[in-house]
């Protein structure tokens, strides 16, 4: 006897397509920019600023780094404990370049909307990046919003 079932050799698709549907899958793709995750939407955020800084600072700029972390430390510096800190900038030591750390959710904690959030980020990074050069932020960027 012969065997005409779904056992009959052929493999079989992991996922039956139940009701004509079609197989299930993501509705965007990951080139899609509705694919992007928040902390990706948000690293690119600094780097759109960091790179507008970098046009206006030059070759003074390619010393610093950049870093984008969740929360900060639980041991805040003295200075800091009136609040959760937006970002820390590190001067350079040594060998060690200059690196400023942006942190992301008290950011995003203090953004309603996505303008909001844009606009804090580049206020943030043109704070921390003055604050290495020694210089005032609306000498870097004369659309700092120094009253938010």
């Amino acid at each position: 006897m012969t065997s005409t079932g779904p056992q009959a050799g052929r493999p079989q698709p992991a996922r039956r397509d139940r009701r004509g549907r079609g197989t299930r899958g993501p509705l965007a793709w990951p080139a899609v920019p509705a694919m992007a995750t928040r902390r990706q939407q948000f690293d690119d955020l600094v780097l759109d600023s960091a790179a507008r800084l970098e046009t206006r600072l030059g070759p003074r700029f390619q010393d610093i780094q950049f870093a984008v972390e969740d929360v900060p430390p639980t041991d805040p510096a003295p200075w800091e404990r009136e609040g959760a800190p937006l970002a820390r900038a590190f001067p350079a030591h040594g060998r060690t370049p200059a690196r400023i750390v942006i942190y992301r959710r008290p950011i995003e904690s203090r953004a309603d909307t996505q303008r909001e959030l844009t606009a804090i980020v580049q206020d943030v990074v043109v704070e921390q990046v003055a604050a290495l050069f020694n210089l005032p932020p609306g000498d870097l960027d004369p659309r700092y919003d120094d009253e938010g």
